[in-house]
């Protein structure tokens, strides 16, 4: 059978549907062999991986309870800023932060000669000092200043780094601390001073400056919350005003007149680099303490602020080469000692503890001021042995007790020290005798009187006999007073005394302003009793006034800054009179021939008259020369601090030719005027003690009766001169 009868196929109608496209055919991968299969991982864990996962754990715990502590910190400080921001005061009200005011104390011609109390020279700014101030400040303080937000993390590690290094505990000595939060330390983190509460400023001031951990995180929120409230130039107002910066200047304007006399804004890179360095150690690095001390750390200064790129080179070679010295008031300070006792002879409410900013005009004589000084420190560099620690003051004023220069001390410039010339009360020896006389002259008596110079001895109930002596232990008979008073003789002074009564003495010497209490017994005469030199030289003054009481005084004007009128004010100090002029006439006299023939001749001067007496005390623990000229009067004292003997010193050697060193340059360039003294006339009468008290004539009995004698003891024995 052929192909064709071959059975075909039913003819079936073409799907219409198309077919899926086909997969690109993948090599199949071989089958894993069971044997090769890795086993699988225990779904338990294994021991090698549990401290892995126990680390990831703490791990994450760790982070947890971080960012939510550090959250509730960041909440709870911005929280304690934000209420430390909204009790923040005005910048004016933080400009001077004084619990006291300042005296400015002038000299008769008007020119400020000292400072006492915390001065504050006025408000200054960032922006009206002298750059070279602002930059001096920051380069020292705080070079990040103007780019942190109060605190500086990489300040305070590099300080805890440094304090540890050098052996202390992380938060001693170098603190780390940007001017910022100087600022609020300065500011006490806002708790103003209060007398009420028991603390005296100086406490108060320390526990402003407490270095806690706890004080210091509360300075650093406080810092935080400046920096929101001002901007940096008023931060840096803030601490420029209220830095203390040595000698009572408060602020750097302050600081300038006080040191240089000049204006912060007028102050060049030297000053402004020693006015900045004050701020580390006002004290030690005050200027007025130790110039070269100050001048090198401002060197220091002048590096950091070439260094930061504030000086050029040849501005801080300039500056290095030339240091900053102090103004001519500054470096003088002239009146130390008087200063100290104008303030403290005031009221206390306008001088020592004064809120005000005082003004007070003085007697004060810069030129005599100095006279003095050179006078003191000529002597003791020329005649007073090498070692020694003898001390010695002056007092010169006028003759109406206004006081023209004091030296307390041989250190001069000085402020708050002991003042030998207001402060130390000594026996005065024998310049008490012109009080003595002038009880004589003013009942009558003359200087050409006679008076005899012998053995003399008093019985003094419930002491027993008392036989004072001569400085020289010799006799010299019948004296005249003058005679007595020039050559300083003991006995015929206890005679006078004795015949004219003791109270009159003692009046007249009170009267003339002697304020200590006076011996009773007839010691009296011998100067046994105490005083001060500045006393004794007033008396003077009334001596060399016409006899007139002296109340010595240093203030003539006080009023307020900014006032124009006085708030109080002295025109002079001449009070009731004591003895007639005439009398007072005679004395002078009478101490001319001290100076002139007696002895006190070391103190004469070549080209004009001058009065005086010399003072020795027993055993020769003070040593006095007090005199005048028509002009001034001047008290010398010299003595041990100690009350130890001198070393033959007599009130007619070393203080008399400091007296006569004084006046020369006193009196330097004055036209020479005579001393107002009357010359005795009359015939001489011989005088002896009242009877009763040695015997005497009706006269001196008819004297003592109306004017007492007095009794008792003497003070001390022994000779004076």
């Amino acid at each position: 059978m052929t192909d064709s009868r071959r059975r075909r196929p039913p003819l079936v109608a073409d799907k219409r549907k198309p077919k899926a496209k086909r997969k690109p055919a993948v090599a199949s991968k071989p089958a894993r062999n069971p044997a090769r299969r890795k086993p699988s991982r225990p779904t338990g864990g294994g021991i090698r991986t549990w401290p892995r996962r126990f680390v990831r754990f703490v791990l994450r715990l760790v982070w947890a309870l971080f960012w939510r502590v550090s959250l509730i910190c960041a909440v709870i400080l911005a929280m304690a800023v934000g209420y430390i921001y909204s009790g923040l005061p005005p910048l004016d009200a933080l400009l001077d932060g004084r619990a006291r005011g300042s005296v400015t104390l002038l000299d008769h011609e008007g020119e400020v000669f000292a400072w006492r109390g915390d001065q504050f020279g006025g408000v200054v700014t960032a922006r009206t000092v002298s750059p070279h101030l602002r930059n001096a400040i920051v380069a020292t303080e705080d070079r990040r200043f103007y780019s942190h937000f109060g605190i500086s993390p990489r300040g305070i590690a590099s300080a805890i780094r440094i304090n540890l290094s050098e052996g202390r505990g992380p938060m001693s000595g170098h603190g780390g601390s940007t001017i910022t939060q100087q600022t609020a330390k300065l500011l006490c983190l806002g708790e103003p001073y209060d007398p009420s509460a028991g603390l005296s400023e100086a406490d108060y001031e320390a526990n402003c400056r407490r270095g806690t951990l706890w004080r210091k995180a509360r300075e650093a929120v406080y810092a935080m919350a400046m920096e929101l409230k001002y901007t940096k130039d008023e931060i840096l107002t803030v601490y420029m005003n209220r830095a203390f910066l040595g000698a009572g200047a408060r602020g750097f304007e302050a600081a300038s007149q006080r040191y240089f006399g000049k204006s912060a804004a007028e102050v060049s890179p030297a000053e402004a680099a020693m006015l900045a360095g004050l701020l580390v150690a006002p004290t030690r690095f005050a200027p007025t303490n130790d110039l070269s001390r100050s001048q090198n750390r401002a060197a220091t200064i002048v590096r950091l602020m070439r260094e930061q790129g504030y000086l050029t080179q040849s501005e801080a070679d300039f500056a290095q080469a030339n240091p900053a010295g102090l103004s001519e008031a500054a470096e003088a300070r002239a009146g130390g000692y008087f200063a100290d006792w104008v303030v403290s002879s005031g009221p206390d409410f306008f001088t020592r503890n004064t809120t005000e900013d005082v003004i007070i005009r003085t007697t004060l004589d810069q030129r005599l001021q100095t006279a003095a000084e050179e006078a003191m420190a000529y002597i003791f560099e020329e005649k007073v042995r090498e070692g020694s620690k003898a001390q010695a003051a002056i007092v010169v004023m006028s003759a109406d007790g206004a006081v023209r220069a004091m030296v307390g001390g041989r250190r001069t410039k000085v402020s708050g020290a002991f003042n030998r010339a207001t402060q130390a009360l000594r026996q005065t020896g024998s310049s008490f005798k012109p009080f003595i006389y002038a009880a004589a002259l003013d009942l009558g008596y003359s200087p050409n009187d006679v008076v005899e110079d012998a053995p003399f001895c008093l019985d003094i109930p419930g002491s027993g006999e008392w036989c004072p002596s001569n400085y020289t232990n010799k006799y010299y008979g019948k004296v005249t007073l003058t005679q007595a008073l020039k050559d300083s003789l003991n006995i015929p002074a206890i005679k006078i005394s004795e015949s004219v009564g003791r109270e009159n003495v003692r009046r007249v010497a009170e009267g003339f302003g002697i304020q200590s209490d006076l011996a009773s017994g007839p010691a009296l005469a011998l100067g046994v009793s105490e005083s001060t030199l500045i006393e004794m030289t007033g008396a003077y003054a009334g001596i060399l006034n016409g006899g007139s009481s002296v109340e010595p005084y240093g203030m003539t004007e006080l009023r307020l800054l900014g006032d124009e009128e006085p708030i109080m004010g002295q025109d002079g100090g001449i009070g009731e009179r004591v003895i007639q002029e005439a009398a007072a006439q005679k004395l002078i006299w009478m101490m001319e021939k001290v100076v002139s023939e007696g002895s006190g001749r070391r103190a004469a001067l070549p080209d004009r008259q001058a009065a005086g007496k010399t003072g020795t005390t027993q055993a020769a623990r003070d040593a006095w020369f007090i005199g005048f000229t028509a002009d001034y009067v001047a008290g010398v004292w010299m003595g041990y601090d100690d009350n130890s003997p001198l070393t033959g010193v007599t009130g007619g050697g070393l203080p008399a030719e400091i007296w006569h060193e004084t006046m020369l340059r006193v009196n330097a360039g004055l036209p020479a005027r005579p001393l107002p003294m009357q010359t005795p006339e009359g015939r001489p009468q011989e005088r002896t003690p009242g009877a009763g008290q040695g015997g005497g004539s009706f006269l001196d009995n008819l004297l003592r009766d109306i004017l007492g004698g007095g009794s008792g003891a003497p003070q001390a024995g022994g000779a004076s001169r």
